[in-house]
């Protein structure tokens, strides 16, 4: 029997957490998919609340389905086929191959064995993905050199080995010590993982790239192996990068009058942030992330992002006085958002009874009159819709995904959304909303001020982003602002991932690796 030819592999690892593996490899798929070769992202195993539902219902990190946008392609479960996504700071849920399969501890997570099904989905999918591609570009975790966890290690040199990968690897200069980062890691690693390293990449470089040339030629005769180049810092690249919230910057944001004033609460487990970059990039926007009720001053809407601990960030709201500063906004006729696990935090109840997340039950914020069980089974699914809420925008499509585990009874409301995934259901209303249950999502208050939803990604819609922020400038005495500059929002976003790829290729020397590649 002859096997499919197999993809040729090149590995993007780094010295530590945050240096910048997932933008490296980004943008060298990018630059091979412009070169006309069929590429592929990989990253065993992820750890991240922000996660995107691929088209077929499975979930899979946010970093891997920019990766598989760079690539040119839809993304799919085996492009991530462990992801992580924490419940406390020693558990967390396992999601293997798009679909839950277990909470564990960090210790039975890791005392799972080689042999496990864990190690045994990474090489299914890597090994279907090397089976369809001519490259795989792999992504690692945190630092090559975690030395306590190597013989348990799934996501960095158990794939570099089933790859048969060569290793470029990334040290962040923005945070300090790179020398000692890259020698020290050169020297924790084992011979054979060293002679695999073909290059290394200084990232996140600020100021006059002629004063590191010292630095290079330190790396390069110190260690034996070349520096592919030093990548400067590029600011404003309007992409969504999984776990770069810049809080700090985000706190400092300023309110204006003569913008559209957004909160967004910070939760111990928000998910899903990324929820809000397009907001961000808006240019009658100001977006500040807020960790104490007195930050709320001066917004003219606050949106409480998802959680992976509904009950949990609920009762931490409380604590830190949240709730009654939240009921003075909209009694002020501020707007109050709620998406997905904020939408459940508006309403009436909440109830854990299988303990899916915490376990218990407790009541809302009382915003809205919605009940919300949590259970097992976990809802993901790409979905299109038409926003109800928004007057005079009631066919207004909008798409987005679903990532959610339990069922919200409306309580009497009014839905946000009527799901079009069968476009049958406009003509099957069924309850006294006039639509089918299965078929509307969310609810809004009679007065508009206060509306939760389940769909994530609403606001990557010009058009439904628009109609919504000019709602908001109405209700201040600003006048509409065209759509047209909405679009071009997202044509920034469209366009951020060449311009990072040009970038990459302007700073690195990439014949080492094209030549590899070969």
């Amino acid at each position: 029997m002859q096997h499919p030819p197999r993809a040729k592999a090149i590995a993007i690892l780094g010295t530590g957490s945050d240096v910048g593996k997932s933008m490296v490899t980004s943008g060298l798929c990018r630059l091979l998919h412009r070169a006309g070769i069929r590429v592929a992202p990989f990253k065993a195993q992820n750890m991240s609340l922000n996660s995107f539902v691929t088209p077929e219902g499975g979930e899979i990190g946010r970093a891997q389905a920019l990766q598989a946008e760079a690539c040119g392609i839809p993304p799919h479960v085996d492009m991530n086929p462990i992801l992580l996504k924490p419940e406390s700071d020693a558990r967390s849920q396992v999601v293997v191959q798009g679909r839950v399969f277990a909470t564990l501890d960090a210790r039975a997570y890791f005392t799972q064995g080689r042999d496990s099904a864990l190690l045994c989905a990474v090489r299914e999918s890597y090994e279907r993905l090397a089976a369809q591609y001519e490259v795989i570009v792999i992504e690692g975790a945190g630092s090559a050199a975690e030395v306590n966890l190597r013989d348990r290690d799934l996501v960095n040199w158990t794939t570099v080995e089933l790859a048969d990968a060569r290793v470029v690897l990334v040290g962040d200069i923005d945070r300090g010590g790179v020398f000692a980062q890259i020698v020290g890691t050169l020297h924790l690693i084992a011979p054979e993982e060293r002679a695999r390293v073909c290059g290394i990449v200084i990232n996140k470089f600020r100021g006059d790239l002629a004063l590191f040339a010292d630095g290079v030629r330190f790396l390069t005769e110190r260690t034996g192996i070349p520096v592919l180049g030093v990548l400067p810092y590029l600011r404003d690249l309007a992409l969504d990068q999984e776990d770069s919230l810049d809080v700090d910057i985000r706190r400092q944001v300023l309110f204006a009058a003569d913008r559209v004033n957004i909160a967004v609460l910070l939760l111990p487990h928000m998910s899903n942030f990324t929820d809000f970059n397009m907001l961000i990039e808006e240019q009658d926007v100001a977006l500040r992330y807020v960790a104490t009720p007195e930050e709320l001053a001066g917004a003219d809407v606050v949106l409480i992002p998802g959680s992976k601990t509904t009950l949990a960030d609920l009762a931490y709201l409380r604590a830190k006085g949240f709730e009654a500063a939240l009921h003075d906004h909209v009694q002020r006729r501020g707007e109050l958002v709620g998406i997905c696990g904020g939408y459940q935090m508006l309403g009436r109840r909440i109830a854990d009874p299988d303990g899916v997340e915490t376990g218990g039950q407790g009541n809302g914020l009382g915003f809205l009159q919605v009940t919300t069980v949590l259970a097992r089974d976990k809802v993901t699914e790409q979905v299109e819709a038409c926003a109800l809420h928004l007057e005079g925008q009631a066919m207004l499509l909008i798409s987005g995904y679903l990532i959610h585990m339990g069922r919200t009874e409306r309580g009497g409301h009014r839905p946000c959304f009527q799901l079009q995934n069968d476009r049958q259901l406009l003509q099957a209303p069924h309850n006294e909303s006039g639509l089918d249950d299965e078929a509307a999502d969310g609810a809004v208050r009679d007065d508009g001020l206060v509306w939760g939803t389940y769909i994530h990604g609403l606001f990557d819609q010009p058009q439904f982003r628009r109609a919504w922020l000019n709602r908001l400038r109405g209700r201040k005495g600003l006048p509409a602002v065209d759509v047209a500059l909405s679009q071009r929002v997202n044509e920034k976003r469209r366009d951020a991932m060449d311009r990072w790829a040009d970038h990459v290729e302007q700073h690195l020397d990439l014949e080492p690796i094209k030549a590899l590649l070969r």
